[in-house]
């Protein structure tokens, strides 16, 4: 839980609430292009400010989203892509499954009454020939 003036954040919210700016999904795109960008390579990619890149970087550091290593003088910022993980697991994953297993279900359905209607067709085509060879019997006997 994190406390931002007196309300409680649970981790879930904070990561959303850096998710609803545009230009930090935008920075989360460039890390997913390339990881391990310093704050440098990040401005060169947004039309920001330092001081806004770093304030944007923050906040995505504070919902686990981003990791930060240091390398002598350099802060590189890394993807940490389990906060999403999570997001997806909670929030996509069940509602996925549910209509990934209603569309086996009618599938399952579809192919066997597809098989019943091949099972009737087959029946019926027997049933033709053998009214055909019964005509062609008849036929045969009052020819002759």
């Amino acid at each position: 839980m994190q406390l931002i003036g007196c309300i409680l954040l649970s981790p879930m919210d904070v990561v959303f609430k850096a998710l609803a700016d545009s230009s930090r999904r935008k920075l989360l795109d460039e890390l997913h292009k390339e990881n391990g960008q310093t704050l440098s390579e990040l401005c060169e990619q947004l039309e920001m400010t330092r001081q806004a890149v770093t304030k944007h970087l923050v906040l995505l550091e504070k919902a686990s989203l981003i990791a930060v290593v240091w390398r002598g003088r350099e802060k590189l910022h890394y993807l940490n892509p389990m906060p999403l993980h999570e997001i997806y697991e909670r929030w996509i994953g069940k509602y996925e499954r549910h209509r990934l297993q209603a569309l086996s279900d009618l599938k399952r359905g579809l192919e066997s009454s597809a098989g019943r209607i091949r099972r009737g067709g087959q029946t019926k085509t027997k049933q033709k020939t053998r009214r055909k060879e019964k005509w062609r019997t008849r036929d045969r006997r009052s020819l002759t």
